[in-house]
């Protein structure tokens, strides 16, 4: 875990520096290896800091671009637009997020009607369900607030279709523990493995793959590896992308949130912030880890926003704002969304603008359109 350092923004500006400089050359063939916890990371390790918008999208791209020259950085690119494709797929399909809720609190209460059920989610959160490197990452998870992706799907395909456990739990799990527990990514993410999100079309964890990307570490044995997808009554329904706001004319409070902590590129027009809030709002019972991750990233963009703008910043309390007109970053579904002011003006940056319009099916629509984004 020392890829992760406290989360600010000048260590996820090292980070990428020392990803493009080391593990970004070899990314394409390395990126589904995981050497373990102890090893050099083979994916970027900058998800913590895009979840978080302490450093966007659109400097990352630009930055391995001009790194590895054009193509050399394609692969990359694409999964830094994953990330941008599940945010727009999750705000044209809400229903994805809040019926994923309803299933936390349904599966919590099968689980205490089924003394069986209960008994292997235990296992399972534990690491104790004896399926090798399944324990490892449920361990890891919990010790680290981190898993590879590979590892990160190999689980979620184990827990679904192995252990046949609720989808929704494991989510959650996820969410409560992960560094980078996104509600759009993770949620969607889920999803996929069982099925549900490309219907039909699960992803399932067999032993030689996971023998093979993780260089004979794990041997599991017993794996369901020819399962059925989950299916659903009714899939989320697509809603039109909400329209954002314009900043005002004239003086603002500005209200920062967990999911954008860059206010010095946000598109303000000739708004001029004199007031600066923070709202920390974590998902349901997250690890103490990730609030105290949380609370250093808001602290830093606190005082970045307060350098940059030139007044008092501090946390968002009971009418801090005054009688200002309060200005916010876009929030995706998830926990800040919920709790912004109904009165907050939106405003939503170019690079999801045009992003989350092409993110309303499945991720080959926006990923053709790629290059004509970056051209912009």
């Amino acid at each position: 875990m020392s890829h992760i350092r406290p989360l600010t923004r000048a260590a996820g500006l090292a980070r990428l520096s020392e990803f493009l400089g080391g593990a970004g050359v070899a990314y394409a063939a390395d990126r589904n290896t995981d050497r373990g916890p102890g090893a050099a990371p083979t994916t970027s390790a900058l998800s913590p800091y895009l979840r978080r918008r302490l450093i966007t999208e659109a400097e990352v791209v630009a930055a391995a671009d001009a790194a590895f020259g054009d193509g050399g950085a394609e692969k990359f690119v694409s999964e830094v637009f994953w990330r941008t494709y599940f945010k727009g797929h999750l705000e044209t399909h809400p229903s994805a997020w809040t019926d994923s809720r309803a299933l936390v609190a349904d599966g919590h209460a099968r689980l205490a009607a089924d003394p069986g059920l209960r008994r292997t989610y235990e296992a399972a959160i534990e690491g104790r369900t004896g399926i090798d490197g399944f324990d490892d990452w449920a361990g890891e998870l919990v010790a680290t607030n981190w898993l590879h992706n590979h590892a990160r799907m190999w689980f979620a395909s184990i827990w679904i279709f192995t252990l046949r456990l609720p989808w929704a739990l494991g989510a959650d799990f996820f969410l409560r523990h992960l560094l980078d527990g996104d509600p759009a990514s993770n949620t969607l993410s889920w999803r996929w493995v069982a099925g549900l999100h490309t219907r039909g079309k699960p992803y399932v964890a067999r032993a030689e793959n996971i023998r093979r990307y993780t260089d004979g570490r794990f041997d599991p044995v017993g794996l369901d590896e020819y399962p059925d997808a989950l299916d659903e009554p009714m899939p989320p329904r697509e809603v039109p992308l909400p329209p954002a706001d314009t900043a005002p004319e004239g003086e603002v409070a500005l209200l920062l949130h967990l999911d954008d902590l860059h206010p010095e590129s946000l598109p303000l027009g000739t708004a001029r912030v004199v007031r600066i809030g923070g709202l920390i709002v974590h998902a349901d019972a997250a690890a103490d880890r990730v609030k105290a991750a949380d609370a250093a990233a808001m602290a830093d963009a606190l005082s970045r926003a307060e350098a940059h703008f030139g007044c008092a910043a501090g946390p968002a309390g009971a009418d801090w704002a005054g009688d200002l007109p309060v200005v916010t970053a876009w929030a995706p579904v998830g926990p800040s969304a919920a709790a912004l002011p109904d009165a907050c003006r939106r405003v939503r940056r170019p690079w999801d603008e045009a992003a989350w319009a092409r993110s309303t099916r499945g991720y080959s629509r926006l990923r053709s359109v790629i290059p004509a984004l970056l051209g912009r």
